[in-house]
């Protein structure tokens, strides 16, 4: 369960599309509140919920992220953390805490469209993203420790309808004392579909590498729908996450609001 990523992915369908539209300068605020529960890979049954506030600027090249999550934690097992997207340090004991909760880790990210997509070759656009250790690791709600990321996003347009993607990325994983955490590969695929002006629709699969050894990575797949209530991208979005693997949340599920200026 990347339960972070999946923020990125609520608005991705509608930054998309208003891509195609706008090269000028446009900002974003938003707010997406989400829920995960599961074991996670541990014996216990964890519930997550995870608010992100973020703020974005992008022009026609460039895109620049910031989102500050609140997060509350229940049935995290004695010792246990949440990561970027995931549980470590996970023993299979049973002890758990009652309640953790507190600001969790902020993200900052850019990507760069060094190629505009022609014909039938996609755009594409390396990114850099950059955890920084803001949560609480004494209450389990992160590590203690930045990670960095640097990957590339494919994306591609069919007709006036369809958006495929997919990113590929490699995570520097901060180690805090005896942690024994392991650098990981990023990934995910999907497509938008525009049903309407104001529908947009996505399916994609999104999963990495475990961070802690000898446990499985998260997988997932996500379904989300965006409501567009203006032609620059205001609107609705929900989400519904299905784990396809030990190391992912059971479900998930999100519902939030951008406006776009």
């Amino acid at each position: 369960m990347r339960f972070r990523s999946l923020v990125g992915m609520g608005i991705l369908s509608s930054w998309a599309v208003v891509t195609v539209a706008h090269a000028a300068p446009r900002f974003t605020l938003g707010n997406v509140p989400s829920y995960y529960q599961g074991t996670f890979g541990t014996g216990s049954h964890i519930n997550i919920f995870y608010d992100a506030t973020y703020f974005q600027f992008r022009n026609r090249d460039l895109r620049l992220k910031l989102m500050a999550p609140y997060i509350s934690v229940s049935g995290l097992p004695q010792g246990a953390r949440l990561t970027g997207g995931g549980i470590v340090h996970r023993s299979g004991t049973i002890q758990t805490r009652n309640n953790a909760s507190g600001l969790g880790d902020i993200w900052l990210s850019a990507h760069y469209t060094v190629y505009q997509r022609t014909g039938l070759l996609p755009a594409v656009v390396p990114y850099a993203k950059v955890k920084l250790a803001t949560a609480s690791a004494t209450n389990g709600l992160g590590t203690g420790r930045n990670d960095y990321e640097i990957g590339v996003g494919l994306d591609e347009t069919i007709g006036t309808r369809i958006f495929p993607f997919a990113h590929l990325g490699y995570r520097f994983v901060g180690n805090p004392a005896g942690g024994n955490l392991h650098n990981i590969w990023t990934y995910d695929m999907g497509s938008s579909f525009v049903a309407t002006p104001r529908n947009i629709l996505t399916a994609m699969f999104s999963g990495s590498e475990s961070e802690q050894p000898g446990y499985a990575g998260p997988a997932d797949i996500v379904f989300a729908w965006n409501y567009n209530v203006t032609r620059a991208g205001s609107g609705i979005q929900i989400y519904a996450d299905k784990g396809l693997s030990n190391g992912s949340a059971n479900y998930g599920v999100g519902l939030g609001a951008q406006v776009v200026f």
